[in-house]
């Protein structure tokens, strides 16, 4: 698929009033009623969007943030007024350039789903609380650089931070607000929050059957109207049911069981195109595909077993497997952002190559085939999720492309919790999965010391650095520069193979109406008020 939105994705960080919805559709009168059943492609694990190891699709039907991303990736308000930025004065540096402070104002008479009222109060203690040691959160990003919060009146927040974070609204606040009401003083990690969350969205939890179904029914005092006055939202509820083996998923679309997945597996988009009640809608997505090394295996943390895996793989052989939907890349930096560096080294697919490079880094095969180097095999375990068309058919490919430069590499997949465990704890020797993106991404995440999505046990401190120098300006040119320098030393450090990108196939009920797709790691259902089944 073509880059189509490059020109509507080259600025993301900057917003205003103007932009006072997350989208605009016709104010014609649109009909009431109806429920959506949605097929999830995986086991929601919790409905914390802050503990979560998956996207948070039932979630962001439920609970909103401060901000979020439109269809175009920009950022507009939710339960904040307006985005605050340098011009408006909602972001103010400090003389030294080294802090800054954010003021919110929030939108007044919003409730939350059990009637009381959503105040300031409930934005400090969703930072109190995601900070907390005591909480196991999939992620704390942007925790830690604020310094404080204040909160001179219920509508007011003003938040102190400990550095400069152009990055802000990539997280914390955008990604929920949780009620202070209803967690405070209970132990977070197993309060009833992570299954019944109260939140402020449109529709609110009914209920919560673990490996089956999230069932959510309309919240009848929503904030929100549609611009030709009505209430919102349209849809009486939406249901999100865990069919993780996607011939179930197309056989139930089939039935009308289904009426929307968002990830059709590419190579059963032919099947869905000749159902009649479906039709399929491509959207592009800050999304890839990659392999990454647990270097706490010897080999995997030697450079030349990497850059050999590197060159022994043949992207376009994946693409053709995956019906031509995804296109090669070879930068996790997904060529729609402005700071993508098209000069980024590459690894071109040559078994030849690939082959010596392990010859000469003295790793020779065994009778079986299979290379070693003082004692040790290069035999992995291959981790993906299992479920995942898409994933398991690439995993067949790189196992058979491995064998052929002499290593072994050994399905172990893995499903809901324990897959995301495995990805988050290092429990794997090579992992085949896809990161996506907010629209202004932190990337240290991934690859940084410590950082919350490092699963790997990789540590690079020059790395560090190029990412710090990345995360703490707001002048472009040094984003860019620094951007540029991070994409070199991951591609000759390698400790992720981008492989591809992706695009969002979905498939979806011809009466449903006003759906629009989000390419963002803030889902599809960021903004579910105006759908509506005609």
């Amino acid at each position: 698929m073509k880059l189509t939105r490059r020109a509507t994705l080259q600025t993301f960080i900057a917003g205003s009033a103007a932009f006072a919805t997350l989208r605009a559709f016709p104010a014609a009168a649109q009909a009431k009623g109806g429920t959506l059943r949605v097929g999830l492609t995986y086991e929601i694990d919790t409905m914390n969007v802050y503990s979560t190891g998956f996207l948070g699709d039932a979630q962001a039907a439920v609970v909103e943030g401060l901000l979020a991303p439109d269809t175009h990736a920009k950022y507009v308000p939710v339960l904040a007024t307006e985005v605050p930025t340098v011009q408006n004065g909602g972001i103010v540096l400090s003389p030294d350039g080294k802090t800054m402070k954010i003021t919110y104002k929030l939108r007044p008479n919003v409730k939350w789903h059990d009637g009381k009222p959503f105040t300031s109060a409930d934005v400090k203690f969703t930072w109190e609380a995601v900070k907390d040691p005591k909480f196991i959160a999939e992620s704390k990003d942007g925790s830690s650089q604020v310094e404080s919060i204040e909160t001179p009146d219920d509508l007011t927040v003003i938040v102190n931070y400990n550095t400069v974070l152009p990055t802000f609204a990539s997280t914390l606040f955008t990604f929920g607000i949780m009620p202070k009401h209803q967690i405070e003083g209970t132990d977070i990690n197993t309060s009833s929050y992570n299954e019944m969350p109260i939140g402020t969205g449109p529709f609110k939890v009914k209920e919560f059957k673990r490996g089956q179904y999230c069932a959510t029914e309309r919240f009848d005092d929503y904030w929100r109207k549609a611009p030709n006055g009505d209430k919102l939202p349209y849809l009486d509820g939406i249901v999100f049911k865990m069919i993780k083996d996607s011939n179930t998923l197309i056989t139930q679309l089939k039935s009308g069981e289904v009426d929307l997945v968002v990830q059709t597996p590419y190579n059963q988009a032919k099947q869905v195109e000749g159902i009649a009640a479906i039709e399929i809608v491509k959207g592009q997505l800050l999304s890839w595909q990659h392999l990454d090394f647990n270097f706490k295996r010897k080999s995997l943390a030697d450079p030349a077993v990497r850059k050999a895996i590197a060159h022994g793989i043949n992207r376009q052989v994946l693409i053709k497997a995956q019906g031509g939907f995804p296109e090669p890349i070879k930068s996790p930096v997904v060529p729609v952002f402005d700071f993508y560096d098209p000069n980024t080294p590459d690894y071109a697919y040559d078994v030849e190559k690939a082959k010596k490079i392990l010859d000469d880094a003295g790793y020779k095969a065994g009778s079986d085939g299979v290379r070693e180097k003082d004692g040790e095999k290069l035999s992995y375990s291959f981790v993906i999720q299992a479920g995942r068309a898409d994933d398991e058919l690439a995993q067949q490919v790189i196992i058979a492309q491995l064998k052929a430069i002499g290593i072994e590499a050994k399905a172990d997949n893995k499903t809901g919790v324990a897959f995301r465990d495995a990805r988050y704890k290092g429990g794997y020797d090579l992992l085949y999965s896809r990161w996506i993106t907010s629209a202004d991404p932190v990337y240290s995440v991934f690859w940084g010391t410590g950082g919350a999505n490092n699963g790997q046990s990789y540590s690079n401190p020059t790395l560090d650095a190029a990412f710090k120098k990345f995360e703490a300006s707001f002048d472009p040119a040094v984003r860019k520069a620094a951007a540029a320098e991070f994409q070199k030393i991951l591609a000759e450090d390698l400790p992720s193979i981008p492989l591809t990108t992706n695009v969002a196939v979905i498939a979806k009920s011809k009466k449903l109406k006003n759906f629009v797709p989000n390419p963002t790691n803030m889902t599809n259902f960021v903004d579910t008020s105006a759908w509506y089944m005609a």
